[in-house]
């Protein structure tokens, strides 16, 4: 192994692990509530989704805390890098009270959708109680980013874990009810998911609150290293929405172009292919979370790298990156082809209905092992961008490729042509196929040299 693959894993491991735990919530959490019946699998997945698109637009922007860290750290200004800590939690805290403030719109905007009746009562409940955590998810992601920035991928695979672990346990305690408690279905799935998400962030943030600093940071870099944050300064908070906001909307209005892609032309096919799609879903955010762990992994290098005026060591960074992320896939994508009835098995029950929620999901499974390699050089190439701060080009593309190509295409297929789930799941193919091509162009362009998203180019 190379001392750069070998320095990549040692960043991403915990990254991957913090990752693959937010993806065994959200496995664990259909698995669970899969017994209480279709309509219940369908709410609480497709709430899932939808409350993460709500989160993804303050997410996104608090992920700019990473660029912002990891090049200060390379200009040895430790303190300036703290100071954007302080940022995305203050943008945290906004993001939390606006949320609580939209409670009651989440009836009226469901209520518009084509889902049943039960369905959409369910799902509002739902959505509004997991609104509670939203605040804490981006609090969570700031400070992990930031820490993740500095070197340190370990304090987010500790908050990550925590929240795994209660909200498995408050799962099965206030879905099903144990210990004298009501069995509260999809509600007590939302509960669990809402505690476990501000006890993961308490545990970082009372490292964080304590004053730790990663060991291995001041030893790694050579000459004098300003380590005093000294007051917040309103210029370099608009400096991180600056950068941030473009990264967040980018999130942000791509899935919003899958939501409507998931809530109304795959909702018009039926609950059954929506639970079917839900799962897929699920399974494949075990391939897609460690690949984006290593991602954010190399786009820690990447900033590091560009804050020391490194610029010619960040392609080889990119490279490694992405071969160890499309060895990852590719071989997930191998059993997604060639095991996707097993897998199904796992969400279903033995009954007929079941039965055929398994088949319809084994097909569309196999469809999506088509675009693991793509999705490995996508998220790559994005992060790698995002941490020299190329956030806007990156915004147009995605998005445009998203609103011009993937919806479209969808929706002719669906509703010109009469084509059935497989055939929609096959449009996410071409989706990522053509933004895989666009994001590669614009990293072999050299554009991202020329961004300077400290606001300085020396040393502090």
């Amino acid at each position: 192994m190379t001392a750069g693959i070998r320095q990549l894993l040692t960043l991403a491991w915990p990254i991957v692990l913090a990752r693959s735990a937010q993806a065994a919530i959200g496995f664990a959490d259909a698995a669970m509530i899969a017994h209480l019946g279709e309509e219940s699998l369908a709410a609480t997945t497709t709430g899932s989704l939808n409350t993460f698109g709500l989160t993804i637009l303050p997410m996104g922007i608090v992920f700019i805390v990473q660029s912002f860290a990891a090049q200060l750290v390379g200009q040895r200004d430790i303190g300036g890098a703290r100071r954007y800590a302080w940022y995305g939690l203050i943008l945290a805290a906004i993001a939390q009270v606006i949320a609580i403030l939209a409670i009651p719109l989440v009836g009226l905007t469901i209520a518009q959708s084509s889902f049943a009746p039960n369905v959409q009562a369910l799902m509002t409940t739902y959505i509004s109680i997991r609104l509670f955590g939203l605040g804490a998810a981006v609090a969570t992601e700031a400070l992990a980013n930031w820490y993740g920035g500095l070197g340190d991928t370990r304090l987010s695979l500790l908050a990550n874990v925590t929240a795994m672990v209660t909200n498995v346990g408050l799962n099965w305690v206030l879905i099903y009810g144990h210990f004298g408690l009501p069995a509260l279905g999809v509600a007590g799935s939302a509960i669990a998911s809402v505690i476990a998400t501000w006890l993961g962030l308490l545990v970082v943030a009372v490292v964080f609150a304590r004053g730790y600093m990663p060991g291995a940071v001041v030893p790694t870099v050579d000459g004098p290293v300003a380590v005093d944050p000294g007051p917040l300064r309103r210029a370099e908070f608009t400096r991180m929405l600056r950068f941030g906001l473009p990264n967040g909307l980018n999130w942000f209005l791509e899935f919003s172009a899958f939501l409507v892609f998931v809530n109304v032309i795959f909702a018009d096919l039926g609950t059954l292919a929506v639970a079917a799609l839900m799962i897929v879903l699920q399974v494949n955010s075990i391939s897609f979370m460690p690949a984006f762990g290593l991602s954010s992994a190399g786009a820690i290098l990447v900033g590091q790298a560009i804050g020391a005026d490194k610029h010619d060591l960040v392609p080889a960074i990119v490279r490694r990156t992405g071969l160890v992320a499309a060895s990852w896939q590719g071989l997930v994508g191998v059993a997604y082809f060639t095991l996707p009835v097993p897998i199904m098995a796992m969400f279903t029950e033995s009954d007929e209905a079941a039965s055929e929620l398994a088949r319809l999901g084994a097909v569309l499974l196999a469809i999506s092992a088509a675009w693991q390699l793509f999705d490995a050089a996508v998220i790559t190439i994005s992060e790698a961008l995002r941490a020299a701060g190329d956030t806007a080009w990156v915004l147009w593309a995605r998005v445009g490729l998203a609103w011009v190509v993937w919806l479209p295409l969808s929706l002719w297929v669906v509703h010109g042509q009469g084509a059935g789930p497989p055939a929609a799941t096959a449009c996410m193919l071409v989706y990522f196929v053509t933004l895989t091509v666009a994001v590669a162009w614009r990293f072999r362009s050299g554009a991202w040299r020329r961004i300077d998203l400290t606001g300085t180019r020396s040393p502090a």
